[in-house]
């Protein structure tokens, strides 16, 4: 598949601090991709590499189909970029400020494509200030794709928005990627929002990428599915049960209740309660639980943490 980002060895040094110690990523054509990390980890900053905002201090990209460094001016032409606070004039109207940035990217008949585009977003040509944030924020998008990029940069797409503005911002973003094969790499602190939205998730901390999965694998990668069974019987006679089943991890004994750890929770629950009968236990309740995406980012970059310490 072809990739619209392939960065290897990307760093910045500012005053001899490293920022971005040697980033590699890719990013596929139509994929989403959510970029995460704690404030300081370099976030940020390599955004704005790969936007041509920042020079890097070493390493190669290629965003779009063009050489970062070697011509920052075609990738500009080539990616949108939707800002964290946005960048339209509250005194102006909507209709003129996507004409402007349609006649700046020399967008054929840009009074069509302007108009097209508030209609797709669900705008009125009215006076920015008077907008609500979700329709600012998606106006904001708007602008970012009115020269029809093929990769488009979000920094903090929802922030600040109430849930019905997030859900609407949510599903305007799936709708770049599942009707106009548009990839999308956004940077959010929302991890809710990156389990929604993004086929793939990378997680920087000091300044290099300490993970990179879907959100489900990274999941079950980091600690796997909870089931949790009450049971009517012995609980050691239970845990000698369940020995056997390779993909079971860990199990925790309290009282009457056993906490177990396992890959694939789901494809496991038959052959675990099958483990349990043929012991002699019976199970009286099970419960399936699987890992949040707070706790992969939590685990991950303090285990980051406690390296650098």
């Amino acid at each position: 598949m072809e990739h619209v980002i392939e960065a290897r060895g990307l760093a910045k040094s500012f005053s001899g601090a490293e920022a971005v110690r040697g980033v590699d990523l890719t990013v596929d054509a139509g994929e989403i991709v959510g970029f995460l990390g704690p404030n300081g980890a370099g976030k940020t900053t390599t955004l704005r590499m790969l936007t041509t905002l920042l020079h890097p201090t070493a390493g190669t990209a290629t965003v779009a189909g063009r050489d970062l460094t070697g011509d920052p001016a075609a990738v500009r032409r080539r990616i949108g970029y939707v800002a964290q606070g946005g960048g339209t004039n509250p005194a102006c109207t909507a209709m003129r400020e996507l004409l402007l940035q349609a006649r700046l990217y020399r967008v054929p008949d840009p009074e069509a494509r302007s108009r097209a585009l508030l209609e797709r977003f669900g705008l009125t040509d009215r006076v920015i200030g008077t907008l609500s944030g979700g329709q600012k924020r998606r106006l904001d998008i708007a602008l970012g794709i009115v020269h029809t990029p093929e990769l488009l940069f979000l920094d903090e797409p929802t922030t600040g928005l109430d849930p019905q503005s997030r859900a609407e911002v949510w599903r305007d973003v799936r709708r770049l990627r599942d009707g106009h094969g548009t990839a999308v790499f956004l940077t959010t602190h929302y991890l809710d929002e990156a389990d929604a939205l993004c086929d793939r998730i990378l997680v920087i901390d000091q300044g290099r990428i300490v993970g990179e999965g879907t959100p489900d694998d990274l999941k079950r990668r980091l600690s796997g599915d909870i089931v949790t069974v009450e049971i009517d019987g012995d609980a050691g006679q239970a845990r000698a049960a369940l020995s056997g089943l390779t993909a079971v991890r860990n199990v925790q004994v309290s009282g009457d209740t056993l906490r177990i750890t396992a890959e694939h929770g789901d494809r496991i629950l038959l052959e675990l309660t099958r483990a349990l009968d043929a012991g002699g236990v019976r199970p009286r309740s099970i419960r399936l639980t699987r890992p949040t995406l707070d706790d992969v980012f939590l685990a991950l970059t303090a285990r980051e943490g406690s390296r650098a310490a």
